[in-house]
């Protein structure tokens, strides 16, 4: 039995992906700047810094949009509204 996500859920699997698709350009970026400048420019590794900050966002926004959360809703029955009026 598959539950509903949630709409935070929805917008942090959304975030997850957008996290992984900035950790690509930095990548990317991380690349050309290590051709032309070496890795041992400031900007390089600023570069790696954000590649790898992404990445995790990436991944722990992933496992919470994921995630089997229990439905907090409380359900009241007539039956049980009959039962706690008496």
């Amino acid at each position: 039995m598959t539950k509903r996500k949630g709409v935070l859920q929805k917008v942090s699997l959304v975030s997850a992906v957008i996290s992984f698709v900035l950790a690509l350009i930095s990548a990317v970026m991380l690349y050309l700047r290590l051709e032309s400048m070496g890795s041992d420019d400031l900007m390089s590794a600023s570069f790696m810094a954000s590649t790898f900050f992404f990445i995790s966002v990436g991944v722990v926004l992933t496992i919470i949009g994921k995630a089997d959360l229990p439905s907090f809703k409380i359900d009241i029955s007539e039956a049980d509204k009959e039962d706690r009026s008496i």
